[in-house]
């Protein structure tokens, strides 16, 4: 059985400033609230990559990798959800 992830774009207020996000749904739920980090109080290495900002249920992971794009954020949800992940 595979989940039906979706992303949806939205403008985040996270650290004073206003942010790049994803909300993710799976099978129409959220689950998952990603934040692209672009402050200028990141490391150098870490700006551009998406960044669990909040996660509900069993997405709500503590120490979550940080993510290239949108897309790879919300195949890892997926097998997160599916219980898959590393």
């Amino acid at each position: 059985m595979s989940l039906d992830i979706s992303l949806h774009p939205l403008r985040v207020l996270v650290d004073g400033h206003d942010s790049e996000g994803r909300l993710i749904l799976a099978d129409g739920q959220l689950t998952a609230v990603f934040v692209r980090l672009d402050g200028r109080h990141h490391d150098p290495q870490h700006k551009g990559r998406w960044h669990l900002e909040a996660g509900f249920g069993k997405s709500n992971v503590r120490e979550a990798p940080l993510f290239r794009t949108p897309e790879e954020a919300g195949a890892w949800i997926g097998q997160v959800l599916m219980g898959k992940a590393a």
